[in-house]
């Protein structure tokens, strides 16, 4: 494993320029003595020692221990004079040095877990290891005398949970559901969930569970100096950071900077690495004793954090804290999936209204647009639509315009040079440019579509709105003098302080700049080729659509390397640890059967949306033929189960994909032997009529109040194993091709018995 970079410390960039801004904007307020800039520059990652709970042992690569903390006496009975210079395995044996090597080179991340037990002792210990400057960390953990952590027990809620957000419509309902899964599994008295307003902006509380007699946050913000920019780094790098005890005795290192330097040993990947002495009186004057933070990240930046605060001391074994971290990167998978969905939907519902717009456009663009006003309206919301052409502003839509132009003109002197077809947008000009803010209450926001190198252009303007914000804590004045100290103190609901937002318009979505760009894109084949307009419009739709496909792809990996660590390494244990009592063999299968249960199940997610992306093929097909074909893979099934078979007449022509239909058929004469009635006889009949294709049983039948619902995703009525099992896929990827067809299914009962499952096929049908 090859070693991290060091987190810069007061780098340039962006975020730290913003947070700077900030701290000195308050310094300067003259509220408090207290120098906020000090937190710039603290090396939160160099700060020598580990919380007191566990020990810590870093050794090089021929094995010596180099650098050990000061407590191992007491976490591992050896003194840290008799553990520095020699050999690892002196310490933990020929096979913990194993069971070390495994994890590194086992395809868990950044970091893995295994269990080690001391020859000198027989003590057990959960021993997180990493790399960090050219040396193997090692950080030791007792485990419990009981182990309190089960994933036999967790996965299933883990399970249930993710299959209730993939019906979430919102990212508040999915962080509501998150945060109460996550408060039940750890036992701390409150779950937040906080979204940042920006890479470097305040935070929202947007969901929260909350023990009985605290006082709530729901829907607080905090300032952005709560936490300054290399803690965002951090919680970007670790998805989770867990405080036992705000009031622990640090473990110092020795020694304290490393053989050769003049450094101490980083600790960005640390575990057990000890807190700012600055976050430490934060959490004490907002009544925390212990806590842990859950990353949420979206396209590797912080979105947003899980907080959980204890008003006591707890301490999560290593175990918990990784069920912790699984679920904060399926979480933040789940909140990418949900943004990717609802811009996918939203280009959807768009594109009809483009489409309509490009076969409206022609050379004279100032015409095109003035007569497509509404649908520019109905493509991306906005209070006007400006149009500039060869140095001349006109707005072509919006009430009083002459308000706007003295903004505009002020725009157009400091507006980024863009090339032709680029999109560009801001919902704070003021912040892009000062001289712009007296514009603001008209002019906010501004997405802007270049149509030329020489300034030509047309740009959707927003005005300001102004939205009520309720801060924990006086977000000019954050610093206050709390029990334990002066520092950032937010107060709860009895002490907020309202205030405005200004400056700011409606925030442009993912969704309006990429339909700006389509419509972009519309314009130039226009012009240039004319002709070919709508070849190039699907094939940017089409890029589009590869692109989802992409994601999906890459959302499914991601979900599957997580299970592939925890099967591994309960082969890994299996492999180590030799006999095993029949308890913990079985467990352990459960656990390798219960991640390859999940693993199948990501399968199925990732062949459903894959559905939705692909060019048809749709040609005429005979009805008997492509029955045929589907029995030669469903045939041995239905046979199994004597199950007879009623195909159609020769010469039923049907309009459709020849291997979206044989997989429909398939699905659907599965599920006939599979749910057959247990008397005989037992049959399906495949018919066509009227343009409409009918699969018809007479097996156990669908109760009339579920036929709806076992067309959606992994929806079962019966138990997981039963009916020769499944996962509830069968009939959704039935719909989904159907849908694609421009087709409807509808469940029927059959007389006598049974399910009719019809499906419409546009365009096809009839003697052939």
């Amino acid at each position: 494993m090859q070693d991290e970079q060091a987190l810069p410390l007061t780098g340039q960039d962006g975020l730290d320029a913003e947070w700077a801004r900030a701290a000195q904007a308050e310094a300067e307020a003259g509220t408090t003595s207290f120098d906020m800039t000090v937190c710039l520059t603290e090396p939160i990652h160099l700060l020598g020692g580990i919380q007191s709970h566990g020990a810590l042992l870093a050794v090089d690569d021929a094995g010596v221990v180099e650098v050990v903390s000061a407590n191992t006496g007491a976490v591992l009975g050896s003194e840290p004079e008799e553990l520095l210079g020699t050999e690892v395995e002196a310490v933990i044996g020929t096979e913990g040095v194993a069971a070390v090597r495994a994890t590194l080179d086992a395809p868990t991340g950044d970091r893995g877990l295994c269990a080690v037990v001391l020859p000198s002792s027989g003590e057990s210990f959960d021993v997180t290891v990493h790399r960090a400057d050219g040396r193997t960390v090692l950080e030791f953990e007792r485990r419990p005398a009981q182990d309190t952590f089960r994933f036999s027990q967790f996965y299933p809620r883990l399970r249930t949970s993710l299959t209730k957000l993939q019906h979430e419509r919102t990212v508040v309902d999915v962080c509501a559901s998150a945060v109460a899964e996550i408060r039940a599994l750890t036992g701390y008295d409150r779950v937040v969930a906080y979204r940042f307003d920006g890479e470097a902006g305040p935070g929202e509380v947007i969901a929260e569970s909350v023990a009985d007699g605290l006082e709530p946050w729901l829907g607080l913000w905090f300032p952005a100096t709560d936490i300054p920019p290399q803690a965002r780094r951090l919680y970007e790098r670790n998805w989770i950071r867990v405080i036992h005890d705000v009031d622990d005795e640090t473990a110092t290192l020795l020694p304290q900077v490393l053989p050769g330097t003049a450094q101490p040993l980083d600790l960005s990947d640390s575990a057990l690495r000890t807190v700012s002495s600055f976050h430490l009186e934060y959490l004490r004057n907002i009544g925390v004793a212990s806590s842990m933070s859950v990353s949420l990240l979206h396209s590797g930046s912080l979105w947003g954090l899980i907080a959980c605060h204890g008003v006591a001391p707890r301490r999560l074994d290593p175990e918990v804290r990784s069920a912790c971290e699984f679920f904060g990167v399926t979480l933040s998978l789940q909140l990418a999936a949900l943004e990717e969905a609802q811009t996918s939907r939203a280009r959807h519902d768009t594109r009809t209204a483009l489409s309509r717009l490009v076969t409206e456009l022609n050379t004279d663009i100032t015409q095109s647009v003035r007569t497509s006003v509404d649908l520019l309206h109905e493509l991306i919301d906005a209070r006007a639509v400006v149009l500039r052409l060869d140095g001349e502003t006109t707005v072509v839509s919006g009430q009083d315009p002459d308000a706007l132009k003295p903004g505009l003109a002020a725009l157009w002197d400091v507006m980024p040079r863009l090339t032709a077809g680029e999109v560009w947008s801001t919902d704070n000009l003021s912040s892009h440019d000062a001289s712009l803010a007296p514009h603001a209450e008209q002019l906010s926001g501004v997405l802007v579509l270049a149509l030329g190198g020489t300034g030509d252009l047309i740009a959707w303007v927003r005005p300001e709105r102004r939205a009520a914000r309720t801060w924990a804590t006086d977000p000019s004045t954050p610093v206050r003098l709390g029990e334990h100290g002066e520092r950032l103190t937010p107060r709860g609901s009895s002490a907020v302080y309202q205030a405005y937002t200004r400056g700011c318009s409606v925030p442009w979505t993912t969704s309006d700049e990429a339909v700006a760009g389509e419509f972009g894109r519309a314009i130039t084949t226009v012009v240039l080729r004319h002709n070919a307009r709508l070849t190039a419009l699907n094939e940017e739709l089409n890029r589009a659509n590869r692109d989802l496909d992409t994601y999906a792809h890459v959302a499914a990996h991601e979900l599957k390397e997580p299970l592939r660590g925890i099967f591994n390494s309960t082969a890994f244990i299996r492999e180590d640890a030799g006999d095993l009592d029949d308890t913990t063999v079985r467990r352990l299968d459960t656990v390798q059967r219960l991640a390859q249960r999940m693993d199948e199940l990501i399968n199925s997610l990732l062949h459903f949306a894959q559905l939705g992306h692909g060019a048809l093929r749709p040609q005429r097909i005979d009805l008997r033929d492509a029955a045929l074909a589907a029995l030669e893979i469903a045939g041995p099934r239905l046979a199994e189960r004597e199950v007879e078979v009623v195909l159609p007449e020769p010469g039923l022509v049907v309009h459709a994909d020849p291997d979206r239909l044989s997989e429909v058929l398939v699905n659907l004469l599965v599920n006939a032997a599979k749910y057959a009635r247990q008397e005989l006889p037992r049959t399906v009949e495949i018919t066509l009529a009227q343009d409409a294709v009918s699969v018809r049983d007479n097996g156990i039948g669908i109760p009339p109040e579920h036929r709806e619902e076992v067309l959606r995703l992994f929806r079962r009525l019966h138990q997981r194993d039963a009916h020769g099992g499944g996962h509830g896929a069968g009939l959704a990827i039935v719909h989904r091709i159907v849908e694609r067809h421009g087709g409807e299914v509808r469940l029927d009962a059959t007389p006598g018995g049974g399910t009719t499952v019809t499906f419409t096929l546009p365009d096809g049908g009839g003697q052939g």
